[in-house]
């Protein structure tokens, strides 16, 4: 099976090396920056296992790896996922089945607009790793394995075999979800991680910090608090679009928990997340936010936004959301379009 990544992060570089870790499988890569990846790439799981594989091609032009794959996997932030479906298009085969590491940054959105009707496509609801780059384009660490991984998949002609292979190349349980809303609504990043950031800094006066704060580590119940907040309104939304619990629980649900406190106490004591740090960086004075990071640009436009687009033609006050959404898009500089039609 022919496989090609789209995207050289943390996740591009654990997939890549758990993919090529199946003797049956050549991974290629498309990446911006080709000339620093080796030919062989090594990942360690949390647990101390290795994989260490080669690579097939590695390139910026997606007309020298895209052409012949049976599978297109992005591994992207949200803004770059249009111009990454655009380049790839020429290039890909009938049956080549499309895929994103993550589909709650738009994906199914950007892709039913911009490839042919018909497209075998799927996303999934979480990322399926918890990833860090140990050195670039040679070697990462895989931190954490999920115990199941929910995706949706449309056009594709036996979901059952291909949840099978799913599991197969990603060694994790697999669940297949009724419709691309299940994986493209979430509240994992567009809602905890928008709503922790707005309980850090909305009423930041500019004071540096004197260390970087621990994102989940350092938790704290007016965090949890907004959070539910938040997830109740997007609770709402998904009954609006018929969506089921089931598929997407609540935050508090997810994280066995029943109130502010004990969504805290949870939250702060998953080893995985322990030594986040949160986007900060330093300067001469101490340790600021840095509303340029990925925190903001990915999960305010591309995540954030498209749960208020949808609640908003659903006729679906969310004026909690609005406050976080407005907040983040203003820290941020520039406008950004509409990431729902």
């Amino acid at each position: 099976m022919r496989i090609c990544i789209c995207g050289g992060g943390s996740l591009g570089h654990v997939c890549a090396g758990v993919f090529a870790s199946h003797d049956s499988v050549e991974v290629s890569l498309l990446t911006g920056k080709p000339e620093l990846w080796n030919d062989v790439i090594l990942v360690e799981d949390c647990v101390g296992k290795i994989y260490e594989a080669g690579l097939g091609k590695i390139s910026s032009d997606p007309e020298d790896v895209v052409p012949g794959c049976d599978m297109v996997l992005i591994c992207q932030p949200g803004f770059l996922i249009e111009k990454t479906l655009n380049d790839i298009a020429p290039f890909i085969k009938p049956d080549t089945i499309i895929g994103s590491i993550v589909s709650s940054t738009g994906f199914f959105f950007a892709a039913h607009e911009i490839l042919p009707s018909g497209t075998r496509l799927f996303g999934f609801q979480r990322t399926p790793f918890i990833a860090r780059v140990k050195e670039y384009g040679k070697s990462a660490f895989l931190l954490g394995y999920k115990p199941q991984v929910s995706f949706a998949a449309e056009n594709i002609p036996d979901v059952e075999s291909f949840r099978i292979l799913v599991e197969e190349l990603f060694r994790t349980p697999a669940n297949v979800l009724a419709s691309h809303y299940e994986a493209s609504l979430t509240n994992s990043n567009p809602i905890l991680h928008t709503g922790r950031l707005y309980s850090l800094w909305h009423d930041w006066d500019g004071t540096p910090y004197d260390h970087n704060i621990l994102f989940y580590k350092e938790w704290t119940d007016d965090a949890s608090r907004l959070l539910i907040e938040m997830d109740s309104e997007f609770m709402l939304l998904l009954q609006k679009l018929d969506v089921s619990e089931k598929a997407v629980p609540s935050l508090l649900e997810y994280y066995e928990s029943y109130d502010a406190a004990s969504l805290t106490a949870k939250i702060s004591s998953i080893k995985a997340f322990e030594t986040i740090l949160s986007p900060m960086v330093r300067t001469e004075k101490g340790w600021v936010p840095d509303f340029t990071s990925r925190y903001f640009t990915e999960d305010f436009p591309y995540g954030l936004r498209i749960i208020k687009e949808l609640a908003q033609k659903n006729d679906l006050p969310t004026p909690v959301i609005d406050k976080v959404l407005e907040w983040g898009l203003e820290m941020m500089s520039g406008s950004i379009k509409p990431a729902c039609q």
